[in-house]
């Protein structure tokens, strides 16, 4: 099969322009904890309480207004019955938070030595883990508060409370406590196992390719060498992990310059390095520029167009390794790769464009271009590929796809990492017919 009729056998048609999506650089931040989630439940139910409690009095003072003693009593009834269970609830809850979540643990962490250390953001980030973490420790909270609601006096003309709606919003809380425990359990079932967490980073990667501007051409971007002034990077030592586009846009905007990223998201930068460079006037106050950049320990999917790949070829490397020896996980992170690629294949690169209201260029983001994307997806699968038919055979089919799909003017480190997967295997195949058999496309690897 030629190179030529590969390629005009299909149309060439432009992708749909998808609207850029806003970025929240605190919204990541917070999706990366596991402490807002809980807090924010537990600071509810605590209002929440304080309702059903105004509620409970409201009801026992209508009561003793309208002079019925019979219903009162009957309240009080209920009430001393409650108070068991809310105790029994109270006492149960907090060791089956403990006994659930150390399981959850011990689950990550065999999840991260299976796959790679980086899926861990998975499971951090799942919204279910956070939710049922948050209804649990919601749940304790008000049963302790709900306890202390219970009046010790059994006579109806002295009980000056009966929590009847505490008491019922408790076992709501309960039934929804054990609810979202059979979603957590079917989730963390799920994050363990490999195909569903490579369609988890890919559908992150294809979030940040859709949601990232893109630049029609070069005239968009500034020239390095025009920069009036270089900003050094002034905080502590990290991993680039995102910016705010936004305050970037509407101080270059207020300036009357256009700001440009130095580093690209995922570098780690060090106090003093440049960090924006400035075109077309002088640079913007400091203060102006304060809480636009942001620093971590690792990288995230907020704006990192690279990581999903780096992700999956790590996935594809722990499972090509000796100690795992799992050809069929690095086939399927391979499926997920050619997948990214071919989605990024026919869209513009090296650069992010952000623009204000007026359409005017303010903020300019370095990305990785289409041949480091593909070296990043391939370059280390490869290098084990050669002793893998099963990987070799599946990488040369992706290799024949992403040719089909991607222009002219990128085949050439597709057609690079084809020749050298070729060379690779003929050195490492003991026969002919071995030789033969690796270097057959095949979508599936083996089958």
């Amino acid at each position: 099969m030629s190179d030529g009729t590969v390629r005009d056998s299909v149309p060439t048609r432009r992708p749909p322009r998808r609207r850029p999506r806003p970025l929240s650089p605190l919204r990541e931040h917070l999706r990366d904890t596991f402490w807002f989630a809980p807090t924010v439940a537990m600071a509810g139910v605590f209002l929440l309480w304080l309702a059903a409690q105004q509620l409970d009095t409201l009801i026992v003072t209508a009561l003793r207004q309208d002079g019925d003693r019979e219903t009162l009593a009957e309240l009080t009834g209920f009430a001393e019955d409650a108070k068991t269970v809310v105790s029994a609830v109270g006492s149960a809850m907090m060791t089956f938070i403990g006994v659930v979540f150390s399981i959850s643990l011990v689950a990550v962490q065999m999840a991260s030595g299976q796959f790679t250390p980086r899926v861990v953001r998975l499971f951090v980030r799942s919204r279910i883990t956070k939710a049922t973490f948050a209804v649990f420790l919601a749940t304790f909270v008000l049963t302790l508060l709900v306890l202390t609601s219970f009046d010790s006096a059994a006579n109806p003309r002295t009980v000056t409370i009966v929590p009847l709606v505490q008491s019922v919003l408790t076992l709501v809380m309960v039934a929804l406590s054990l609810l979202l425990f059979v979603f957590y359990v079917n989730t963390m079932l799920r994050l363990m196992r490999v195909g569903h967490v490579i369609a988890r980073i890919t559908a992150e990667s294809l979030r940040v390719a859709a949601s990232t501007p893109v630049s029609e051409g070069d005239a968009d971007r500034p020239d390095p060498a025009t920069a009036t002034a270089l900003l050094p990077y002034e905080g502590r030592a990290g991993v680039l992990r995102d910016v705010s586009v936004a305050r970037l846009v509407r101080v270059a905007r207020r300036n009357g310059v256009v700001l440009r990223l130095v580093p690209r998201i995922g570098d780690y930068v060090v106090p003093g390095t440049p960090v924006l460079a400035v075109h077309g006037g002088p640079p913007p106050p400091r203060v102006a520029l304060r809480q636009t950049v942001w620093v971590g320990v690792e990288r995230t999917s907020h704006q990192d167009l690279g990581l999903g790949l780096r992700q999956l070829s790590d996935i594809a490397l722990r499972a090509l390794s000796p100690a795992v020896n799992d050809p069929t996980t690095a086939v399927q992170a391979l499926d997920r790769v050619v997948q990214l690629l071919a989605e990024l294949s026919r869209r513009p690169l090296d650069a992010a464009v952000h623009r204000d209201r007026r359409g005017a260029v303010r903020l300019v983001q370095p990305v990785p271009g289409w041949t480091a994307l593909v070296d990043l997806g391939l370059t280390e699968v490869r290098l084990l590929a050669a002793e893998h038919p099963q990987v070799s055979r599946r990488m040369l089919a992706g290799l024949d796809d992403l040719l089909r799909i991607a222009p002219p003017d990128r085949r050439e480190p597709l057609l690079r990492h084809r020749d050298l997967l070729r060379q690779a295997v003929e050195s490492a195949a003991p026969t002919a017919a071995d030789r033969a058999f690796a270097v057959r496309p095949d979508r599936q690897g083996i089958g």
